[in-house]
C-alpha cells in the first residue's frame, strides 16, 4: 500500500512537472457549473446590442410615421381652411333679386333719367309746335328712357342669378350650394325676366301707349 501510494503521487507530481495534465485538471476542479466562459459573456453583450439597436429604430420608426401624419394632416387642413364659404355666391344671389326688384320699380337713376330726357324735349319743342310732336318730344322719349334703364337692371340681375346658378360647376367638386342661396338667385332670375319683359312692352308702347293727339 505505502508502494502504491508513492507511486501514485510520483505519477501525479510528475503530471505537474510537465504542465499541461495539471493545469487542466485544476482548471477543471476551479471552475463552477454556474460560471459563464469569455465565449458566452461576448455572446450576451452582442445580443443587448441588438436588442437596444431594434428598439432604437422602432421609436424612431413611430416617430417618424407621427410626424409624417401630422405633415399630411395640414395641408388637408389648410386646404379646407382655403375652400369657398359661398359668402360670395350668397351676396351674388342677393344683388341678383334686388336689381330684379329695382328693374320693376324703375329706380332712381331711371326716374332722373326719365326727367332729363323730358326737360331735353321741352327745350327742343318749339311753341308753335304740333301736339302730336310735343308728345313725342316730352313724354314718349321721358317713358322710353325710363323702361331703358329698367331693361338694363333686369338685364343684369338675370345674368347674375344665372352665373350665382352655374357657379357650383365650375367650382369644387363634391361642394353642394346652399339652398337658401339657390332660392335667391332664382328670385333674382324670375324677377329679371319679369322686368325685361315688362321694359320690352313699355319701350315698344305695347302696354303703355301714348294718348293720341286728335
Amino acid at each position: 500500500m505505502a508502494t502504491k501510494t508513492e507511486e501514485g503521487a510520483g505519477a501525479g507530481t510528475a503530471a505537474r512537472s510537465d504542465g499541461t495534465p495539471a493545469e487542466a485538471g485544476t482548471a477543471g476542479e476551479e471552475r463552477t457549473p454556474g460560471t459563464k466562459g469569455p465565449d458566452a459573456a461576448a455572446a450576451g453583450t452582442a445580443d443587448a446590442r441588438a436588442d437596444a439597436t431594434a428598439r432604437t429604430e422602432e421609436e424612431t420608426g413611430e416617430e417618424s410615421g407621427e410626424v409624417t401624419g401630422e405633415d399630411e394632416a395640414a395641408p388637408a387642413a389648410g386646404a379646407e381652411g382655403r375652400s369657398p364659404s359661398g359668402v360670395g355666391q350668397g351676396a351674388a344671389a342677393v344683388v341678383s333679386a334686388a336689381l330684379g326688384l329695382v328693374s320693376l320699380t324703375g329706380g332712381w337713376i331711371g326716374t332722373v333719367a326719365g326727367a332729363r330726357e323730358q326737360l331735353v324735349g321741352q327745350l327742343r319743342t318749339s311753341t308753335g309746335a304740333s301736339v302730336a310732336t310735343q308728345l313725342k318730344e316730352v313724354y314718349a322719349d321721358s317713358w322710353h328712357t325710363t323702361a331703358l334703364w329698367a331693361g338694363l337692371f333686369a338685364l343684369t340681375a338675370l345674368i347674375t342669378g344665372v352665373v350665382v346658378l352655374a357657379r357650383p360647376a365650375f367650382g369644387a367638386p363634391g361642394r353642394p350650394q346652399a339652398a337658401w342661396i339657390k332660392s335667391v338667385a332664382w328670385a333674382g332670375v324670375s324677377l329679371g325676366v319679369i322686368g325685361l319683359l315688362l321694359a320690352v312692352l313699355k319701350y315698344s308702347d305695347a302696354l303703355i301707349n301714348l294718348p293720341s293727339a286728335g
